[in-house]
């Protein structure tokens, strides 16, 4: 597992053209297919500039998921919160999740890559952003489990049906789509969702914890 150092502070214009450079071809080739070379052409910068402003590929991949994971630790707690029932807190918490995941693409196939590959290359950083997201939804499971309107369940097998599904569902369905040589009987189950993924996720989570 890698641990590297990650600056916290907002990337300059540079650094910024560099993490996204690197978010795309991170996303395309995974950890092992991507060179620093690749990265500093499609940023457009030399090899020199790349390290000086961020730092070795090993930096550059630690930097490119935790600059997404690290906002999800940050601001999924003050929609949680503003939530008051513990249904309520557990759809903003999918909610939030599903939504950066839409705004973040490349996301998927990194993660999937990296779990595809046993977290080979996966930055400590990023585990400890995803034990702070871990820690919320525990939260919101044992509040609700006391109040005994949630079942007993295992939290992190709860977060996994969440990413997984709002993760695999993003990849799927442009795939999905393509086979226009699906027999009739299976299109007609293929329906749309009736709301935004998040809120099919949550409802289906929601259906299956409640007493």
């Amino acid at each position: 597992m890698i641990k590297q150092q990650i600056n916290t502070e907002k990337p300059n214009k540079t650094a910024e053209k560099i993490l996204i450079a690197a978010r795309k071809t991170f996303a395309e080739y995974g950890y092992s297919g991507t060179h620093v070379d690749e990265i500093a052409q499609r940023a457009g910068v030399n090899k020199a500039t790349l390290y000086y402003q961020i730092g070795d590929k090993d930096t550059l991949y630690a930097n490119v998921i935790h600059q997404v994971l690290g906002n999800i630790a940050q601001g999924i707690a003050p929609a949680v919160a503003g939530a008051d029932s513990p249904e309520e807190k557990l759809k903003a918490y999918i909610l939030f999740i599903a939504d950066a995941v839409d705004k973040n693409p490349e996301i998927p196939p990194i993660m999937m890559r990296e779990m595809a590959a046993d977290g080979a290359h996966l930055p400590r950083v990023v585990v400890e952003d995803i034990v702070s997201v871990l820690k919320i939804l525990v939260g919101i499971l044992d509040e609700g489990r006391a109040k005994g309107i949630f079942i007993e369940t295992v939290p992190f097998l709860i977060h996994m049906m969440i990413m997984g599904t709002i993760l695999f569902y993003k990849k799927s369905s442009p795939i999905k789509d393509k086979q226009v040589w699906l027999p009739d009987d299976v299109k007609a189950r293929d329906k749309k969702l009736k709301g935004s993924l998040g809120d099919e996720v949550a409802w289906l989570v929601l259906r299956a914890i409640k007493k």
